[in-house]
């Protein structure tokens, strides 16, 4: 007979079926012992006679093949429970150093990192990453539904897109490269190749020597870039329609996810309010006495937007537009007075995403690649198409473990990493 998954169970009453899993916690009770098996999709309680067990060596987290007949009890968790006919014990585990037997992890964050296949095996972290899948998918159903093309774009590259810092080298046999920073010269070549509308799921790889909750090294970004626009507007109001579809993805789609890990997930009605950074600005001097501050936030200053938010609008997301342009990258397309056609969304109090209209015409480009005190010859590759027609254009980027960390409710975003790499961390 087959392998039944503990999700199925039910459909399998009064009959005797196969299980396999691991071995979540045992309990004895007299002539009876209750073992509570686990499965990548739930959790059974199995039922077992002394005589079974005594010739197993059986400890929690030992991998088995369970032969058992289903019986219905409401008592039981799900209303069903196996009673064993036969253990096949496939695999021995050695004792362990964390508990998992427990609603959540006890353990401080450095230990879980260390021991990483087993605190993933925790029922609050297999959720939360398929919580994180949920977000991938709503995302690429989302774009694929609005025309964009899902492209894959080199992770090893000749430069940085902002000039060639904080960049991890490497050797490429007899010449230096880098692992890329974002996607982003990829992304508007292939706007300006035709695809029009480009979106990508990858990793990227930033050489900032902070250890913070909020930063990873290594991160998965969900990028996008379109034609074709008439301002940095057009992005955002896209972002909103994106966020509010993946949103309601969760509601409907993974409800049973979304009840057991107690989300409260944010509504988002018919705009997500904006503020230019001069406002935001003066909204943290007069709400916060927040005078230190003149053409940047730092992240007590996006918490402190954030609780504004809330209390004004309601809302858990808010725009910041309008960054001084010498604080974005050299692609960007200005906005008057220094400002530039840019914004950040922050949510829950933290930046989650960053993006705008970019600039497509050749010389202004390139002037402002000068403007930098860039190398003109170190971007020959991307300034080859804007001189043959680019249309107007601008896109963003969000950080998935950032996003997957602030709706789960999670303090530190190595929790939202499988194997995150930090400052410090390059192993497991």
């Amino acid at each position: 007979m087959s392998r039944v998954y503990v999700q199925e169970i039910g459909r399998w009453k009064d009959a005797s079926i196969n299980l396999m899993g691991w071995v979540e916690r045992i309990r004895s009770l007299g002539q009876v012992n209750f073992i509570l098996l686990r499965d990548r999709t739930g959790t059974v309680q199995v039922v077992v006679d002394n005589d079974i067990l005594k010739d197993l060596d059986l400890t929690t987290e030992s991998v088995v093949h369970i032969s058992g007949r289903v019986v219905e009890d409401p008592r039981a968790p799900g209303g069903f429970e196996v009673w064993c006919e036969s253990i096949e014990q496939l695999n021995t585990a050695e004792p362990l150093p964390l508990q998992l037997n427990t609603p959540q992890l006890s353990a401080c964050m450095d230990t879980q990192l260390n021991h990483r296949s087993l605190s993933l095996r925790h029922s609050s972290n297999q959720r939360l990453f398929r919580l994180q899948s949920a977000l991938v998918r709503g995302f690429q159903t989302f774009l694929d539904a609005e025309g964009f093309l899902q492209v894959f774009t080199p992770k090893l590259v000749a430069g940085g897109t902002e000039g060639g810092t904080e960049l991890f080298a490497l050797q490429y046999f007899e010449r230096k490269a880098f692992l890329a920073q974002s996607p982003q010269f990829y992304k508007q070549t292939l706007v300006g190749a035709g695809f029009e509308r480009v979106y990508e799921v990858g990793h990227v790889y930033r050489a900032e020597r902070h250890a913070t909750a909020r930063h990873l090294n290594e991160y998965v970004s969900l990028d996008l870039e379109m034609a074709f626009i008439e301002n940095e507007f057009d992005i955002m109001n896209l972002e909103t329609r994106l966020l509010r579809f993946i949103l309601s993805q969760l509601q409907e789609d993974q409800a049973d996810l979304v009840g057991a890990m107690g989300l409260d997930l944010p509504v988002i009605g018919d705009a997500i309010p904006h503020l230019t950074m001069n406002e935001a600005l003066d909204i943290l001097r007069q709400e916060y006495g927040r005078t230190d501050l003149s053409d940047d936030l730092d992240p007590e200053a996006e918490r402190m937007l954030g609780r504004y938010a809330q209390e004004q609008w309601q809302s858990e997301f808010v725009f910041i537009t309008n960054y001084p342009l010498h604080k974005r990258p050299m692609y960007t397309m200005p906005k008057g007075d220094g400002g530039s056609a840019s914004f950040d969304l922050l949510f829950r109090g933290q930046e989650i995403t960053t993006g705008g209209q970019r600039i497509h015409h050749h010389q202004q480009l390139q002037a402002a690649i000068n403007e930098r005190g860039l190398a003109p010859e170190s971007f020959q590759h991307y300034l080859e198409c804007f001189r043959y027609g680019m249309p107007p254009h601008g896109g963003l980027a969000i950080g998935l473990e950032r996003l997957t960390a602030l709706l789960a409710g999670r303090s530190n975003v190595r929790e939202a990493s499988l194997f995150p790499r930090d400052r410090h961390r390059l192993a497991p």
